[in-house]
């Protein structure tokens, strides 16, 4: 599963992984500037689980040295894989000489990978673009120069910096990309349904197909393409299936960080005892704020009713009535405004089956809430 900045936190990625199919995550980009030098907020994006494994975290930077420290700093933390940067084409990222920006100094580039192989044990692979234009269309000739700097794999999106989501994904490029190279190559782009990723692996080319932006859509995507794999029809995902997921995410946001055992969760500890983090205690590691006379909600279940609402622009493109769905999430100021909403627009079914059966109206988001 391919990283979304501040979508793909590791209680997505768990319950995608919950779900089968997906062979890999990776975590959202971390900052080497940050992980070098333990800044707390970046920290918290390298954080991961035993569930998830295997993992990759996604570091970017500009300076080789740096880059290099950082990875040794990913493989302290025990992840699998520390995977570079070089597709992001956000312009803040981009104009510090890091993320799509070193597709245009592949040397430097090759330095920096260069370094971190030799720095770290664990696989060094890249994610890149197609190149920073459609007059650079340079990721044939990166990609070798990745290889032969170290990179133990290569991941290509098939649009350029310039596109970034606009247009579509050249994957005839990225075709061109794996043959020549004796590494693996993944691709990525415009796969949003489970057949576009069994037709993407077909032609034997690509090693693997990276998914972000269909997966925030259907979490099952990774399951269903496995079943079509397989030969078996792909698993039905019915509404109750989404509106579970989505309570799920509700209640492993929620519990984050609290009674877990230890071991569980990969980070590291000095974030826990910094006054930085204990600034933000309120936000993810406190507890709800109690005594709210307006209905609002604070501290943890604000951070939890902003993390929905991030995941319901995604989560309910494609559903029918989609868009009040998400009119309805982000009017929602509590976690028991969340719930209710989830429980009426995904349940309402379920509940009138068992009425119609004799059973009566069972109010689903107030039991569930």
């Amino acid at each position: 599963m391919a990283p979304m900045a501040g979508l793909t936190d590791t209680a997505f990625r768990r319950l995608v992984k919950h779900h089968g199919g997906c062979s890999l995550v990776v975590t959202e980009m971390v900052s080497a500037e940050g992980l070098v030098r333990g800044i707390d907020r970046t920290l918290e994006y390298a954080e991961y689980t035993e569930d998830e494994r295997p993992v990759a975290i996604q570091i970017f930077g500009g300076d080789p040295e740096k880059m290099a420290a950082a990875a040794q700093v990913v493989e302290g933390l025990g992840a699998d894989i520390v995977d570079v940067n070089m597709g992001c084409p956000v312009p803040k990222v981009a104009k510090h000489n890091a993320g799509c920006s070193l597709m245009r100094e592949p040397e430097h580039a090759a330095e920096i990978v260069c370094a971190m192989s030799r720095a770290v044990r664990i696989p060094v692979t890249v994610k890149m673009r197609a190149g920073w234009n459609e007059h650079e269309l340079n990721a044939p000739t990166l990609a070798r120069m990745m290889q032969d700097a170290g990179a133990s794999a290569v991941a290509v999106h098939g649009r350029t910096a310039a596109q970034s989501y606009s247009g579509s994904s050249d994957w005839e490029l990225i075709a061109r990309v794996a043959e020549g190279l004796s590494i693996p190559v993944f691709g990525s782009g415009d796969c949003v349904e489970p057949r576009q990723i069994i037709d993407r692996m077909g032609g034997g080319r690509v090693s693997g197909v990276l998914v972000g932006r269909g997966a925030l859509r259907n979490p099952w995507i990774f399951a269903q393409a496995s079943d079509m794999a397989a030969g078996r029809e792909p698993r039905v995902v019915t509404m109750e299936d989404r509106g579970r997921f989505l309570l799920e995410y509700i209640d492993l946001l929620l519990d984050e960080g609290i009674n877990e055992q230890k071991g569980f969760r990969h980070s590291a500890e000095s974030m826990r005892h910094s006054p930085a983090f204990a600034l933000r205690a309120s936000a993810r590691q406190g507890a709800c704020v109690p005594g709210s006379t307006d209905g609002r909600a604070r501290g943890r279940e604000r951070w939890v009713v902003n993390k929905v609402r991030a995941l319901g622009s995604w989560y309910t493109k494609g559903l029918e009535n989609g868009g009040h769905l998400r009119v309805a999430i982000n009017s929602a100021e509590s976690v028991t405004h969340l719930r209710d909403v989830i429980g009426r627009f995904f349940f309402a079914q379920e509940a009138e089956a068992t009425a119609l059966k004799g059973g009566g109206y069972t109010d689903t988001c107030s039991r569930r809430s």
